[in-house]
């Protein structure tokens, strides 16, 4: 709390963000801000939103990987996926497969058209983190990627 007298009528001339600015969550909001404008400017060329590239990527680097293990991964409801997976099939993106050991579940797999795009979509975020955390160093971005992880595993 600020011990700063102010008049009603006193004009503010700087804002005094330090409050905000001593807050975790502000910070990563700002953050994130920054860095999904950017990914959503540059992934508009490929159709994608975060979500529907995480789904993407995790399939690219997990092939078979089922709905249910997307969802406990990403934290999605199962709903939620259900239209996405859906919509992806649509696009030629994706493809159902039955599970190797599970015959109650699918697996899911990129479709060759899903594996160029992914390929191409994966260097344009590589790219754009780049970008977003070009004023870091390379410790720095190591550094701020664990701290991070801590907060949510």
């Amino acid at each position: 709390m600020s011990t700063r007298k102010t008049t009603p009528d006193a004009a503010v001339e700087q804002v005094d963000t330090s409050y905000l600015e001593s807050l975790v969550g502000y910070n990563a909001r700002r953050a994130t801000l920054v860095i999904v404008d950017a990914f959503l400017r540059n992934m508009a060329v490929y159709g994608l939103r975060p979500v529907d590239f995480s789904v993407l990527s995790l399939i690219a680097h997990n092939p078979g990987i089922t709905s249910r293990q997307l969802c406990t991964t990403l934290n999605i409801q199962p709903p939620n996926l259900v239209g996405m997976i859906s919509q992806l099939q649509r696009r030629d993106l994706i493809t159902r497969r039955p599970h190797p050991n599970d015959g109650r579940a699918m697996g899911l797999h990129l479709t060759p058209e899903g594996r160029k795009m992914m390929k191409q979509a994966e260097v344009t975020a590589s790219e754009l983190e780049e970008a977003s955390t070009a004023r870091l160093s390379p410790a720095e971005r190591r550094t701020l990627m664990q701290l991070l992880k801590k907060i949510y595993i």
